[in-house]
């Protein structure tokens, strides 16, 4: 099933290309606005899973490019984030010690939406590609051989960066939790639909050229083990968003303007647009490109615009 909200944050379950409202099947979830009514559907699911499915069968629906898609889950309690979690197409010898971060849920956006990229001095702006994972149901300790019952679903997502900000090395906050830097959707797809997830082609482009095309299984730490270690950290609830990290080889800049597409296997498509006020430029080159020219550095320099280096 492949869960939606629309227009003014009406619950939807696809069908095909169209969308049925099933906002009057789930209005008798105690919620006070649609962050915590998905939560409490998730929590209820097996008990409301019958009469989704039979309202759907019964309409029709309104078409899917009709409506204007929001992000399905507006303001997940916990984004938890797994950090260089991908043996790089097996250009990284070993998996790196098993790391994550916390991003703010306030970074939210859905499709259609906007990722601005705010006057600060970073270095450059990027996009991750990565699958996420929905939490089905408290999880505090779980052990990885009984993780996989914790998902109660898949969405797109994106991990916005500004990298490079001063001080050195105070990174991942700054960098990472920026309003506007967690887009995800267009649908939450529940994990009976995904045969595999670590089997799972992900794509991003950018203004329609292939930036990331990587698989999911390439992970470093497999999706259980993300489980396992996270959940030893700090409890996970239903709705929560564990994403599971990206092949930094195909990073690339995020400028104004910019159309950004994601699709993870069986997900459906994520576009967000992105906006620079201070019309920023930087190569279009990937990671992997930029190395292969011998260029100095991880990622392309600035080339234009407030904070771009000063030319020698």
């Amino acid at each position: 099933m492949k869960i939606c909200y629309f227009d003014d944050f009406k619950m939807g379950v696809v069908k095909g290309d169209n969308v049925v409202d099933v906002s009057a099947v789930v209005k008798d979830i105690p919620h006070t606005g649609p962050h915590n009514l998905i939560n409490g559907l998730i929590e209820r699911f097996d008990a409301y899973r019958g009469k989704l499915e039979a309202a759907v069968a019964k309409e029709a629906g309104v078409p899917l490019k009709s409506v204007r898609l929001r992000s399905p889950l507006p303001r997940p309690h916990n984004i938890d984030c797994m950090a260089v979690n991908y043996m790089e197409d097996g250009t990284r010898s070993e998996p790196a010690p098993i790391n994550a971060f916390h991003k703010s849920p306030s970074g939210v956006i859905g499709d259609g939406d906007t990722m601005v990229l705010q006057d600060i001095p970073a270095t450059i702006f990027e996009g991750e590609a990565e699958l996420a994972l929905v939490i089905g149901k408290r999880a505090t300790n779980v052990k990885a051989a009984d993780a996989m019952q914790y998902i109660f679903g898949y969405v797109n997502f994106i991990d916005g960066s500004a990298r490079g900000l001063p001080p050195a090395g105070n990174t991942f906050y700054q960098m990472k939790s920026r309003e506007t830097f967690a887009p995800m959707g267009p649908f939450l797809v529940t994990a009976d639909e995904i045969k595999d997830p670590q089997k799972l082609q992900i794509t991003l482009k950018v203004n329609g050229v292939v930036k990331q095309n990587f698989n999911s299984d390439d992970m470093a730490h497999k999706i259980p083990r993300c489980i396992e270690w996270v959940s030893s950290i700090h409890t996970l609830e239903a709705g929560d968003v564990l994403a599971t990290g990206t092949n930094h080889r195909g990073l690339n800049s995020f400028m104004d303007g910019d159309k950004v597409e994601l699709e993870c296997e069986g997900l459906g498509v994520l576009h967000i647009n992105v906006r620079d006020d201070l019309k920023r430029t930087w190569s279009r080159d990937t990671r992997l490109e930029h190395h292969n020219k011998g260029l100095e550095g991880v990622q392309t320099p600035q080339l234009t615009g407030k904070y771009a280096p000063a030319k020698k």
